[in-house]
């Protein structure tokens, strides 16, 4: 698994939607989902969307959005609008006071919105757990992304209209690969971008002799690897890599391997009721015991309470 597949691999086990907003002037929603990753595509029409912190954004037909939580926006069809409906975490809907909209909402299939003809349609996919694994490339997001149709042309738009209305077995599985594929694909433009600040083994995975290295732990983390079998596998001496890595990484080869299967622990813990054993071993240690010490050094707690702990956003 390398890393943009463990980015969604984690917080697509721990709940995902998509669902097609359609809306008539004038509207506006004020979210408070706590979701750490929020991904909006506007089909027709247009729309703002309204940090408490931060520039807002203006979205016109074919741009995308990328809110990454836990900080609340609004998404508007102007910013002067007030909010006629709150999201909070779980998927709640409310009015403003508090009174629960009980599905006044519900346009049919994943469809929500005041109109089913409004001249406002979004596609908006949500993932509402972090993981460990994801948070190393979500946290260099900022909290708020636009790719503007001038610079982003994504083929999967139409496909998702199409399959976002059918009521047909498979619906759910298809609607979360195309939804993954849609944040990939937006994150790799995204990061391509001058002003993106990728993280630094994000950028690293272009380099033939560092990203060579980072593909053979991150796809089989729990091979016995040292600097010397991974130089060997990449061509270069242990201590051409270990200066390239670490120039390029910011930590050396093992200290990032160390890290990886940790994060894959973590998340492991979370989304599985496998036995520590069982996930030491998938992860590259010899023992529970061996893993316990190591998660307790970097976590500052046992697995066992990391497992118990529930964290939104």
């Amino acid at each position: 698994m390398d890393a943009l597949a463990g980015l969604l691999e984690g917080p697509r086990a721990r709940g995902a939607f998509m669902i097609r907003a359609c809306f008539e002037p004038p509207w506006a929603i004020r979210v408070e989902d706590r979701a750490p990753l929020t991904v909006m595509v506007m089909v027709r029409g247009e729309a703002w969307v309204i940090p408490d912190r931060g520039e807002r954004l203006r979205l016109r037909p074919g741009d995308l959005a990328i809110a990454r939580g836990p900080d609340p926006y609004v998404c508007a069809d102007d910013p002067g609008t007030a909010p006629q409906a709150l999201i909070l975490p779980g998927a709640e809907c409310r009015y403003p006071d508090g009174r629960s909209l009980s599905g006044s909402m519900d346009l049919g299939v994943r469809t929500w919105g005041d109109r089913l003809d409004g001249s406002a349609v979004m596609l908006i996919g949500t993932y509402l757990w972090q993981g460990e694994v994801s948070g190393r490339l979500l946290n260099a997001l900022p909290p708020l992304l636009a790719l503007t149709a001038d610079v982003w042309d994504c083929p999967l738009t139409p496909y998702l209209m199409e399959e976002i209305v059918r009521d047909e077995p498979g619906q759910e599985v298809v609607l979360d690969r195309l939804l993954d594929l849609l944040v990939i694909a937006a994150l790799r433009a995204w990061f391509s971008r001058p002003e993106a600040a990728a993280p630094a083994w994000y950028a690293a995975l272009a380099d033939p002799v560092v990203g060579r290295v980072l593909r053979l732990v991150q796809d089989d983390p729990a091979h016995p690897w040292t600097v010397a079998t991974l130089a060997t596998k990449a061509g270069v001496s242990r201590a051409a890599l270990a200066r390239r890595f670490t120039e390029l990484v910011g930590e050396p080869p093992m200290t990032y391997l160390t890290g990886w299967r940790l994060a894959l622990a973590a998340d492991a813990l979370r989304d599985t009721d496998d036995t520590l054993d069982a996930i030491a071993r998938r992860v590259g240690y010899g023992s529970a015991f061996a893993l316990s010490s190591a998660f307790k050094r970097v976590y500052g707690v046992s697995p066992q309470e990391h497992r118990g702990r529930v964290v939104v956003g």
